[in-house]
């Protein structure tokens, strides 16, 4: 009952946006370039220019929020998992968004960077991202040195959010049940205002328990917007957000010997009394367009972002020499730890877009500017038990008997300062793109940036202030070819420019990443836009690279050089018959290229080492069939989830198992407006692991998991 009442309590959000305009990207995919036939509602996403699909030299796919609703995804995690290309990393215990792009994951130490309508917004410490209030996702692989720069090498992910459709009034009202006593409301309600002002309600809260013993969470978020037209060509957007997360912070399980049921998957390791990991985030954006003609557009846009976490926990050691567990098999010795994270982001940006001829060549640019600024504000205190002797008290090494946990059996040990620094980014940048139609069939893309970079870390226990500056240009080309109608080909060479937030245990101020990319491909529409695929190959060449030290927490070693190189395949849309497929096939070779020694001699790495959670092969399959039962419509369908061995220690040779699982998903309408929708996933309750950061911090994957609901439109 108190979920249940508390679920029923949630607030809504409001969004609101604006008069159409014209479309940065034809969602279909649809090869006919024919702008005038081409509209979204709301504003132009940035970086983008006028271009369909086939005409990018770049391999990008959609998740769109109807898949993401048939499959009953609740986290950005979960739905990336949609797209083969996308793999899992550590996550803090469950506490951020962590996962890698074609093999590069960037700093294993922060969450991993996104994008929010083209602004970067994910660095921060607000907990998992939760997928209300999305409409797509969209997966920009590979270089886009020319306008993104500073991402990552591998990839961009960037959430197109849901915007008010203008003088329409319509909405969804959801709750669902799900295994382990999750409630879930949710709601999404479109509200025509006045003819040049709309709304857009979104809300959502969650609350239950988990398949792992002892952790409960409470999860809310409220995303309001608001949106005015100014006149037929001007449209002025603000969102907000804020959301809240409460649950334990959970390090997974311990593998002993290669045995991964050590334990049972649901026990928890850590200490209830720790109580909840608490992550919060508050954001603003404010995009204004102004359409100068049907050629030309301005876009200004800004954001800031405020994220704060706080926590207490109980971690497996991970030190060998001072881990009993590897002296009687049972007794697991344990740090006691603390942190109290925050950070602040703020980036402006401006764009002009639009098209002209010269030389008889139709030209499409692209030229803007950006400015950013991260810090990240991190305390962090530790309790780590001595080297293991005979004379080792299990009070000393604050001791968890695997076989029998007594949880609260000693007092929680007090904490000392491990570091307590301000790491700063302040970056600004200005690129420039033009697309140059040569023929009819061929067309030229060059392009570039500028980016300078100012890193400042403040270490206030070493009491060293660490600074670095590095400014670099970002050279971006590629070609496209209309082989015939359904197939263009494509090629493309980019350069990467992203600083590495942080400093080693010495204090020393981390290089930038540099990095090189090239790849090709084809892409394939058919069925009349209905049917959209890309088969890709590359390879990525990576500089300055980090990885974690395992010897001191929250500190990364610089590894040198890394590569990826792999092939892709994405096809995704609907099937004569009414069958909507989606597939999503990865083969990635990501390995380090340098070898180095850590710093505190706890481990070697050497060319040709796999990076960690890195699959060789990652495979999602899925489809689903359109039925009708009289006036009724339903859905049923199923999809396939395959994920290759992986390294699980960076520098050692411990793997994680491959896996796959099986989901069905299905969705009954019982009237015009009210819907019955259900899903299985890990059908076949297989045991899998997410990911893992050491042999005793191993994420075990989800058992079999039901979820039954009800949902109303008007």
């Amino acid at each position: 009952m108190r979920a249940a009442s508390r679920v029923a309590a949630v607030p809504f959000a409001v969004a609101l946006t604006c008069s159409p305009a014209p479309a940065q990207l034809a969602e279909d995919g649809h090869p006919e370039d024919e702008r005038e036939e081409i509209t979204v509602t709301g504003v132009r996403q940035p970086y983008r220019g006028t271009f369909a699909l086939r005409e990018i030299p770049q391999a990008i796919a959609t998740i769109d929020d109807r898949v993401i609703e048939e499959n009953t995804i609740l986290r950005l995690t979960d739905a990336l998992d949609l797209n083969a290309s996308v793999n899992r990393q550590n996550t803090l215990g469950g506490l951020w968004d962590s996962f890698s792009v074609r093999g590069f994951a960037g700093d294993e130490n922060l969450p991993s960077g996104y994008l929010v309508n083209g602004f970067t917004a994910g660095r921060g410490f607000g907990g998992q991202r939760d997928v209300a209030g999305i409409e797509r996702i969209e997966v920009l692989k590979g270089p886009s040195a020319a306008v993104l720069g500073r991402g990552e090498t591998g990839g961009s992910i960037n959430l197109v959010t849901k915007q008010a459709q203008l003088g329409r009034s319509f909405g969804t009202a959801a709750l669902q049940y799900r295994s382990f006593g999750t409630v879930r409301a949710e709601g999404d309600a479109n509200l025509a205002l006045t003819g040049n002002l709309t709304a857009r309600l979104i809300g959502y809260a969650e609350e239950g328990d988990t398949f792992r013993d002892m952790v409960h969470q409470t999860r809310w978020g409220l995303l309001p917007s608001f949106g005015l037209g100014l006149g037929k060509a001007t449209r002025l957007t603000y969102d907000f957000e804020w959301t809240h997360v409460a649950v334990p912070f959970d390090r997974g399980i311990v593998v002993l010997n290669n045995n991964f049921r050590t334990v049972p998957r649901s026990r928890f390791l850590g200490e209830p009394g720790d109580g909840d990991t608490v992550t919060r985030a508050i954001g603003h954006q404010l995009r204004l367009q102004h359409d100068f003609n049907d050629r030309w557009s301005l876009l200004v846009g800004a954001s800031h972002r405020d994220t704060r976490l706080n926590s207490f926990s109980s971690d497996a050691e991970t030190a060998r020499a001072r881990q009993k567990l590897y002296v009687d098999g049972h007794s697991l010795s344990r740090q006691r730890r603390s942190r109290r994270y925050t950070s602040e982001h703020s980036v402006l940006r401006a764009e002009v877009s639009g098209e002209f001829e010269a030389a008889g060549l139709r030209h499409r640019l692209l030229v803007g500017g950006d400015f950013d600024y991260f810090d990240t504000d991190q305390l962090f205190t530790r309790y780590r038990g001595p080297v293991v002797t005979a004379a080792t008290t299990d009070r000393a090494g604050y001791v968890l008997d695997l076989d029998d946990p007594v949880y609260g059996r000693f007092p929680p040990p007090v904490t000392t300062p491990m570091f307590d620094r301000l790491d700063v980014q302040r970056t600004a940048g200005a690129y420039v793109q033009d697309q140059i139609s040569v023929t009819g069939r061929l067309q030229l893309r060059v392009g570039g940036r500028y980016d300078d970079i100012l890193l400042r870390v403040d270490d206030r226990l070493l009491k060293t202030l660490g600074r670095r500056r590095n400014g670099r240009f970002s050279p971006q080309a590629g070609v496209v070819y209309a082989l015939s109608t359904p197939v263009s080909l494509y090629a493309t060479y980019g350069e990467g420019f992203r600083a590495n937030i942080g400093a080693d245990a010495a204090g020393a101020v981390f290089a930038p990443e540099t990095s090189r990319s090239i790849e090709a491909g084809a892409k394939l529409t058919a069925l009349g836009g209905r049917l959209t695929g890309t088969l890709s190959v590359y390879q990525l060449d990576k500089s300055n690279v980090l990885a974690t030290d395992t010897l001191n927490p929250g500190f990364a070693v610089a590894i040198g050089k890394a590569r990826s190189r792999g092939v892709e395949l994405d096809l995704n849309g609907r099937l004569p018959g009414g069958v909507d497929l989606l597939l999503s096939y990865a083969y990635t070779d990501a390995e380090a290229r340098s070898r180095v020694l850590d710093p505190n001699f706890s481990f070697e790495i050497k060319p040709g080492d796999p990076l960690i959670n890195i699959p060789d092969h990652n495979l999602n399959v899925q489809a689903a069939k359109h039925l009708t039962f009289g006036t009724r419509g339903a859905l049923l369908g199923g999809g396939i989830q395959y994920v290759g061995r992986r390294n699980g220690e960076t520098g050692m040779a411990f793997t994680l198992p491959a896996y796959t699982l099986v989901r069905v998903f299905g969705q009954f309408d019982l009237t015009p407006r009210l819907q019955l929708f259900g899903a299985i996933t890990n059908l076949f309750d297989e045991h899998w692991y997410a990911n893992s950061y050491v042999p005793v911090w191993v994420q075990p994957g989800a058992p079999r998991t039901g979820t039954i609901g009800l949902r109303a439109r008007f």
